[in-house]
């Protein structure tokens, strides 16, 4: 049976200033970084029972690209073949990008950025093209053709792209190397997830993935979800779910 590991980045700088970050490129807070140092921890405990992970994959962001690197030098396995794709950056909050939650939430209600938060289909303000903040101006997306390119994203948007990376990248690799480890972020991990465990619209939204705690999943031969579960102790998987929950709180006082 093949293992498929998702992994959200640890805390990023803007994570912890409450910031929309987006496809914003920034780094790991320092306890990012040991959220990153102990989800590798955790995953070298799980090889112990069987794990052996093959490949990593991950955005082209840097706070998922260094929580990978973290996290295999933890598994003692920095060796590994890495991948890194757009199509698994986050969600692009378009014109929300570095503003802070709460902030926001101040500005136009709280039902508001809720919806542009956590509705499938309801994207936020996007960029205009000449917004510095566009990725069209990150010669990281150099190559690829502007129609590529968001300048916002809604859930749904995310899943449309996500898929076919799992197609054609991920299942490629479960299929030839066996376990594969993902280091992602919030709304790329949860768009995959819709599609392995066929969760309906209106329930993904309220899915909430905790930043530097493996999620690992046991696949059948035909690659359908055999058993799932975070590596760790379930009342803190549940209070860091529910931190992030909380992000878009209007500040109180």
């Amino acid at each position: 049976m093949p293992d498929l590991v998702f992994l959200r980045h640890g805390e990023s700088t803007w994570n912890a200033e409450n910031r929309f970050t987006g496809w914003t490129d920034v780094d790991l807070s320092p306890r990012g970084e040991e959220e990153a140092r102990s989800a590798g921890r955790r995953l070298a405990e799980e090889a112990a029972s069987g794990l052996d992970i093959q490949v990593v994959h991950t955005s082209v962001l840097t706070r998922a690209v260094r929580t990978a690197n973290l996290a295999l030098d933890e598994m003692e396995r920095s060796w590994l073949p890495a991948r890194r794709h757009w199509r698994l950056n986050e969600r692009h909050y378009g014109d929300l990008q570095g503003k802070n939650k709460g902030e926001t939430a101040e500005q136009f209600g709280e039902a508001q950025v809720r919806l542009w938060r956590r509705s499938y289909d309801v994207p936020p303000p996007p960029l205009a093209p000449e917004d510095p903040r566009h990725p069209r101006h990150d010669p990281r997306y150099r190559r690829l053709p502007a129609s590529a390119l968001p300048a916002t994203e809604c859930l749904a948007d995310v899943v449309r792209r996500m898929v076919p990376y799992w197609e054609d990248a991920i299942v490629s690799d479960l299929r030839s190397l066996g376990s594969v480890l993902v280091v992602a972020h919030g709304n790329s991990i949860r768009a995959v997830v819709k599609y392995l465990k066929d969760i309906s619209d209106e329930d993904v939204v309220g899915l909430e993935i905790p930043t530097g705690i493996p999620w690992l999943f046991r696949l059948d031969d035909r690659l359908e979800v055999a058993e799932d579960r975070f590596l760790g102790d379930p009342a803190e998987v549940a209070a860091a779910a529910e931190a992030v929950a909380r992000q878009a709180d209007v500040p109180a006082g």
